[in-house]
Order: structure tokens, then C-alpha cells, then sequence
């Protein structure tokens, strides 16, 4: 195990990239809004019903995508994933930043 403490924490990060697995893209939003119903609680304006959207980009274009309310808990996990998957990634790359300003300069070795 390397003692340097940076190379234990990349090699932590490096190692927990396969829990990472299931992970969306975007941001999980919930709106309130009437259901068009005349009669329902939501008629008045008051007392709206939430719905759930994946808000994400699609080929370069902001897309809402319906989420069912049974499947919110696991989107709402999956979108937290890939933030920590984000964070996880940063942190990679700013210790190997921090290494390579440090080290010596070396010839580029030969591909």
C-alpha cells in the first residue's frame, strides 16, 4: 500500500468507481400542478399534485422527462450517484494535478 496519502485516497476513489453502475444525468425537479379535473381539490388552485420530471439534455437540447411516482426514490438515488460520481472524478483529477506539477520534469516517453 503506497504511504502517500493522496495515492491511498485516489486509489479509494479508483476502486469504488464500479458501485457506480446505475447513474442518471441531469436534475430530478417536482412541479405542482392542476390535473384539469373540475371537481378535484387541485381546481382552485390550491392543493396542487405533484408530478416529477428528469430534466436533462438530449443531444444538446433541454428535455422534461415524466417520472413515475413509484420510481422516484431509485431516479432521485441514481442522480445523487452520478453527483458523487462527478465529486469523485474532480478529486482524481485534482491529485493528479497536484502530482504532476510536483514531479520533475521528464522527457514524454515513446508510444
Amino acid at each position: 500500500m503506497p504511504s502517500d496519502p493522496e495515492l491511498q485516497q485516489r486509489g479509494r476513489l479508483v476502486r469504488s468507481l464500479g458501485r457506480w453502475r446505475e447513474m442518471l444525468p441531469g436534475s430530478l425537479v417536482v412541479r405542482h400542478r392542476q390535473c384539469g379535473k373540475p371537481n378535484c381539490r387541485c381546481a382552485q388552485g390550491q392543493n396542487l399534485h405533484p408530478q416529477f420530471q428528469l430534466s436533462v439534455l438530449v443531444q444538446g437540447q433541454p428535455k422534461a422527462i415524466h417520472i413515475p411516482a413509484h420510481r422516484v426514490e431509485q431516479v432521485r438515488r441514481w442522480v445523487e450517484m452520478r453527483q458523487r460520481f462527478e465529486q469523485a472524478a474532480k478529486t482524481i483529477t485534482d491529485i493528479n494535478l497536484r502530482r504532476f506539477l510536483r514531479s520533475p520534469e521528464q522527457e514524454p516517453s515513446p508510444d
